[in-house]
């Protein structure tokens, strides 16, 4: 199984209540801008375990799986 990793986010929050990440804060420092968010769905980690509100985000040109378990975001670690 792909271990989680717990990340940082800057995020928008709207009126309504809705959540549009806008920048992930890695641990070492670096910082990810999220270029588009294309899906956002409830669902579950099938690689790592988890499960929560699963964002699907393009970052760098590559789509990756951004999740909100309850009050912490995490995303699958690669290697």
């Amino acid at each position: 199984m792909t271990e989680k990793k717990f990340v940082e986010v800057t995020a928008y929050y709207d009126s309504e209540g809705n959540i549009s990440p806008l920048v992930i804060h890695w641990g070492d420092g670096s910082e990810y801008e999220i270029d588009k968010i294309t899906d956002i769905r409830k669902a579950a980690s099938l690689k790592s375990g988890g499960a929560g509100i699963r964002y699907t985000c393009r970052i760098k040109g590559q789509m990756r799986y951004l999740f909100l378990d309850d009050k912490r975001w995490f995303i699958e670690k690669i290697g």
